[in-house]
């Protein structure tokens, strides 16, 4: 698995018009190539009386990264390839980009529509925000009360999720993958090994 990757906040869109063609882009961050496929049925579906509706994607799926685009009846290459450009530039994975075109009544030539398309990609990207998504792993410790506030000062810099107080006080850390073995010697130096100690399932987390 990769340590990290570069993807979509959340869902953002933009448009930009050119010559009367009015250029929609949408951007989502996905998780599988099946995601993809469905939301750009879902913007074809809200954009029926639309000349194209072209798009692309970047999605690492189990390891296997598949990268695809369409023109969709645009002239070849002025349409997805500009699309795809604009995550390939960024390095954004895990993302699809439909921009959908309602055509105003001039041509615009090989140039214009790749200006227009990757612009109008690039506007729903800067909508939506990047953020970096980071293999970690949570830790959570269970301690007696008399450590917690130790614990929460040797690990301030760490993300916490909010504790869970009963007879002891249970904290999960997400703990970037690389820095697990440092985070549990931590807390049994501060508990003096008094502790109670699981690790999860590693996953992705967003990382500021």
């Amino acid at each position: 698995m990769s340590r990290s990757y570069i993807t979509l906040s959340k869902e953002g869109s933009g448009t930009y018009v050119e010559k009367r063609s009015e250029f929609i882009g949408y951007a989502k961050p996905v998780s599988t190539e099946q995601e993809c496929i469905d939301y750009i049925e879902k913007i074809k579906g809200m954009n029926k009386g639309a000349r194209h509706n072209v798009y692309a994607y970047i999605v690492n799926e189990d390891g296997q990264v598949v990268s695809r685009y369409s023109d969709d009846g645009e002239p070849q290459g002025t349409g997805g390839i500009p699309v795809l450009d604009v995550l390939r530039k960024q390095d954004i994975t895990n993302a699809v980009i439909v921009v959908t075109r309602y055509f105003g009544g001039v041509l615009l030539g090989a140039a214009g529509l790749v200006r227009a398309y990757g612009k109008a990609a690039s506007l729903a990207v800067a909508d939506a925000g990047l953020c970096r998504m980071v293999l970690c792993q949570p830790v959570s410790v269970t301690v007696e009360y008399t450590f917690y506030g130790k614990l929460q000062n040797a690990l301030a810099d760490k993300m916490a999720q909010a504790p869970v107080f009963g007879e002891n006080v249970t904290v999960t850390y997400i703990v970037e993958e690389d820095e697990v073995d440092k985070v549990v010697n931590i807390v049994n130096e501060v508990t003096n090994g008094k502790n109670y100690l699981s690790l999860g399932e590693k996953e992705y987390y967003p990382v500021t």
